[in-house]
């Protein structure tokens, strides 16, 4: 009996992680910092695993549909606190509509906002502004699923440059960001098999109105302009019974195209994985495949100097005369080899090393839901990336069910989300607009929970970028300069009665800039807000915040800010 309790936890073990979905199909195109995080199953789940967890989170959830549109009217006072700067007021006027949808088939999270602001003095322009984030999904047959993610915000155009945490009038350094991405995904046991199956197109374009203004001295970087890209999987595979491991075959295709110097991306693999059980809770992973993978671009147009021209916005301008240059070469062998601990259904840890881009690379995963209410999920990862494809990624890697957040003041989405599914983070995504592809590794970490009344919401991590150009590039000596972010992101809300709430959300942020010349920036930000409901749909809100900048070439700032306003809720 003994014996034939322990055959059975082995074999549900290999089968939660047998490679053969499309998940872990997916997860081989590395440079995604999302894998392992938001509601996919852990690399290897069967599909039917990734079934159950939804209908169980489902039956938590029951069914809900939630559309709730808004008008809104806020009136703004922000002061530099520190250096006697000019005192700005300004009116918001927004309409927007927060979605939550849970369905037997659907999953939906949203918000999207457009605000138009009149400045009335210290020379505060009017401003318009779109922003928003989604995330979904439609199971449109068995096993097949349709999913989609968008978002729109502002962020620093330049990782070099200032970050005052208020992305607001007509400020240097900004960038006006959207992304999106869709594409089914098939997962399905067929006659013993796993089946899984997946393409994901994404779209990312970013927008400047001013080029950054820089320290003396510091070059500035080139700033993305626009991108597609397409990634295609498959696998096939098999979990332990007639052998006593389970196997996976499994290849990928995936291709970017940007429009800044003509870039293009290109890479593809296959390869074997095999998943050995070697306890009631312990096994080990092994693969190993082939991947050819090239990185290329058009040289800018040149001066009489040899120094690159820009244009209005900053960005290089591409010389169309010139051929395509490789930044980024590889092809040949590559392999893993690691091993996963599942003690319950609520943890589990997995570790990898081995050996892509021809570098040693280190992966690895761990979750742990203590219960429905409570998530901690933390993923390492090592891949090259880029904007386009970091945001397509990131988007997917969110949950399908989050409470969508925003400052109260500046309007924006906040860059952490959180649920009961989980959480998800972009903060390394959106640390810089550069328009480099690059090696990213680092670390990501989320916790969820709800306690005494609160929910709060916890995501720090590490980022480090090392940026990629050819190397008979006017542009070369970017190549091999490495960026480290590091971020921390905290939010708390609790309802006080049936008729009020409070909010809490903090931010720091510390960016490590490689460029000869540039410095690092520090920021971190503390906004409270109070809501109350009067009558019916209409609700007031008083907010209040500090947000605090320091880069060498700069003056630190010390910004303070208040606003009281209206809403109103259909």
């Amino acid at each position: 009996m003994m014996r034939s309790t322990t055959m059975r936890t082995m074999g549900t073990l290999a089968a939660l992680l047998l490679a053969g979905t499309a998940t872990s199909a997916h997860a081989q195109f590395s440079g995604d910092p999302g894998t392992g995080s938001g509601n996919a199953p852990a690399a290897g789940a069967p599909a039917s695993e990734g079934r159950a967890a939804k209908r169980a989170e489902g039956r938590r959830s029951q069914r809900q549909v939630d559309v709730s549109p808004y008008l809104e009217i806020g009136q703004v006072l922000t002061a530099d606190l520190k250096n006697g700067g000019d005192v700005l007021t300004y009116t918001n006027l927004a309409v927007g509509v927060d979605a939550s949808i849970v369905t037997n088939r659907a999953e939906l999270a949203g918000t999207l906002r457009y605000e138009h602001r009149i400045g009335w003095n210290g020379g505060l322009g009017d401003s318009d502004t779109i922003s928003g984030l989604a995330r979904g999904r439609i199971e449109a047959a068995r096993g097949l699923n349709l999913e989609g993610g968008a978002l729109a915000t502002r962020s620093r155009a330049d990782g070099q440059g200032a970050a005052s945490g208020l992305l607001i009038g007509d400020a240097s350094n900004v960038a006006n960001l959207y992304s999106l991405y869709a594409g089914p995904t098939f997962a399905r046991r067929i006659g013993g098999l796993d089946v899984g199956a997946g393409y994901r197109f994404g779209y990312t374009k970013v927008d400047v109105d001013q080029p950054a203004i820089l320290s003396p001295g510091t070059q500035p970087q080139d700033i993305f302009d626009s991108s597609t890209n397409h990634v295609a999987w498959a696998s096939l595979g098999a979990r332990p019974g007639d052998l006593p491991f389970g196997w996976q075959v499994s290849g990928g295709y995936e291709r970017e195209d940007a429009s800044q110097l003509d870039q293009r991306y290109e890479g593809k693999y296959a390869r074997a994985d095999v998943t050995v059980p070697i306890g009631p809770t312990v096994a080990l992973l092994g693969g190993v495949g082939y991947e050819d993978i090239e990185i290329g671009q058009r040289n800018p147009v040149v001066d009489a100097n040899g120094v690159p021209v820009r244009d209005a916005s900053g960005r290089f301008i591409t010389d169309k005369s010139t051929p395509r240059q490789l930044s980024f070469d590889t092809d040949g062998l590559i392999w893993d080899a690691g091993v996963m601990w599942q003690p319950s259904r609520r943890t589990s840890l997995t570790a990898r090393v081995g050996r892509r881009y021809g570098d040693t690379i280190y992966t690895g995963s761990f979750t742990y839901r203590a219960d429905h209410a409570t998530s901690i999920q933390v993923g390492v990862y090592d891949g090259l990336s880029s904007l386009g494809r970091g945001l397509s990624s990131g988007l997917a890697a969110l949950p399908t069910q989050f409470d969508p957040t925003r400052n109260p003041i500046g309007g924006d989405v906040n860059p952490c989300v959180f649920g009961q599914q989980g959480g998800g983070c972009l903060s390394n995504q959106l640390g810089s607009a550069t328009s480099a592809q690059y090696r990213s590794r680092g670390v990501q970490a989320t916790l969820s929970s709800r306690f005494s009344g609160w929910s709060y919401g916890v995501g720090l991590g590490y980022d480090q970028r090392k940026l990629l150009a050819p190397l008979l590039s006017p542009i070369a000596n970017l190549n091999g300069i490495k960026d480290e972010n590091y971020y921390l992101f905290v939010s708390a809300a609790r309802q006080l009665d049936a008729d009020s709430d409070l909010s809490l959300s903090g931010y720091v942020n510390y960016f490590d800039n490689g460029a000869p010349g540039a410095s690092d920036v520090q920021s971190a930000g503390l906004t409270t807000s109070y809501s109350r409901r009067f009558w019916r749909g209409l609700t007031g809100t008083a907010a209040a915040s500090l947000n605090a900048f320091d880069q060498e070439g700069f003056n630190s700032q010390l910004i303070g800010s208040a606003l009281v306003g209206l809403r109103y809720n259909f």
